[in-house]
């Protein structure tokens, strides 16, 4: 498994006008946001790096005005979701 560790320079952190305490799990949800909007994570992915349930990242979203991508392939889970449950 490969990960990816992101240092920012003690200036950087210092400069955010985000309290110490919350500077980690803000930046991780900023970064999904950005690179969900951008196509460059999925839905679920991006949710897994903002640590928030599905609920929570759609709310997320819409607070920061931006659209959910909605292909064919994904109406087509959720029509055969509603079928199954019937």
């Amino acid at each position: 498994m490969r990960g990816i560790v992101l240092e920012l320079p003690p200036e950087v952190c210092e400069a955010l006008r985000i309290p110490v305490a919350e500077q980690e799990v803000r930046l991780r949800r900023e970064l999904a946001i950005r690179l969900y909007e951008k196509g460059l994570l999925s839905f679920g992915k991006a949710r897994e790096l903002a640590g928030l349930s599905k609920w929570e990242f759609h709310e997320l979203l819409a607070t920061e005005g931006v659209p959910r991508h909605y292909d064919l392939e994904e109406l087509e889970a959720d029509l055969q979701t509603l079928e199954d449950l019937q």
